[in-house]
């Protein structure tokens, strides 16, 4: 009886041990165990690498990096839909680019436009409303579309491993930011419920808006113009603008990227720099130099010179999707 019952001890303990284990969607392996080691050197109050806590700022990609972007990002996918519903109103989009190529279904001529399309696109269609209306939209749209292939609301299609990561580095008192090129007023709406993100941790590309009173109420208005691209270079300048802070940790997925994680890692300290590399074609997609969605071919070349992480989805993640898929 003693024997059982310090055998069923130890069984209980031992699943305590694994429950507790960090990042338990990753495989052990070279990725992994560099995030982990980065992570308790910036902690550590007696190592040589130790961070304060207010200085642990980790910036993170949205597109490709926390939820699906392939082949179209998923806000673009989300502009289409609107195209669509809206162009009997519009018929001079039948000869104007992007939104011919729309109507058109050419989806690689759309995807060629890249951010600035979408960003056309998005003025096009949500210009005039307010801020607050089209986040409802924009908000419903994600938790009531599904993707075609996974079928799995969009809403959904979110990296497990990733939002484990942003937990970890949560636990371990770092403040976790988006810098995407998407639109800010797309993926606030859902960034606190799908990565416990608060909406002012989100920086990202938006269009001009303008307050106004309607109704007798003081409202938000977008309007027609592109107010900041938060992609490539623009990225240091959003976290700079926005955070004020130089990240100690940075993850992308694309060379567009690139510059977020050179200017982070280009700090004094301890810093870590990291990719997403998709590779897997069977689970979720295979893509990076030739791709015109994002394309990952510079920091993969200079990776190694520069000391930065390449985490190869394929090999170092043991699920995609929520719910161990």
């Amino acid at each position: 009886m003693k024997k059982l019952m310090l055998l069923t001890v130890l069984v209980f303990a031992s699943t305590l041990v694994c429950a507790a284990e960090p990042l338990p969607s990753w495989n052990d392996g070279p990725a992994r165990d560099r995030i982990l080691e980065f992570v308790r050197s910036v902690t550590d109050e007696k190592g040589p690498d130790f961070v304060e806590p207010g200085a642990r700022i980790a910036t993170f990609d949205n597109d490709g990096t926390l939820w699906l972007e392939y082949p179209l990002y998923t806000q673009m996918v989300f502009a289409l839909d609107r195209v669509r519903e809206l162009a009997p109103l519009h018929p001079e989009w039948a000869t104007t680019q992007p939104f011919k190529a729309v109507l058109a279904g050419n989806l690689e001529k759309v995807a060629e436009s890249g951010i600035e399309g979408l960003m056309e696109i998005i003025m096009a269609t949500h210009a005039g409303m307010a801020a607050e209306e089209y986040e409802k939209i924009a908000a419903t749209w994600l938790k009531s579309k599904k993707n075609d292939r996974f079928g799995r609301l969009y809403s959904e299609l979110i990296y497990q491993p990733m939002v484990e990561l942003l937990d970890y580095l949560r636990a371990n008192e770092f403040k976790t930011f988006i810098v995407s090129g998407g639109g800010i007023a797309f993926m606030r709406p859902i960034s606190e419920t799908a990565y416990g993100i608060p909406p002012d941790q989100v920086v990202g590309s938006r269009i001009k808006t303008e307050y106004m009173v309607r109704d007798g109420k003081g409202v938000l208005v977008r309007k027609p113009e592109i107010g900041f691209i938060d992609d490539k270079a623009g990225k240091p300048v959003g976290i700079h603008e926005h955070i004020g802070r130089r990240p100690i940790l940075a993850v992308g997925n694309s060379d567009g990227d690139f510059e977020m994680v050179e200017y982070t890692t280009s700090g004094e300290g301890r810093r870590l720099g990291v990719f997403i590399h998709h590779t897997d074609s069977e689970r979720e997609y295979a893509y990076d130099r030739e791709s015109k969605v994002g394309r990952l071919s510079r920091a993969l070349d200079e990776a190694d010179e520069r000391g930065w992480l390449i985490v190869d989805m394929k090999d170092d993640w043991k699920v995609i999707w929520p719910g161990g898929e």
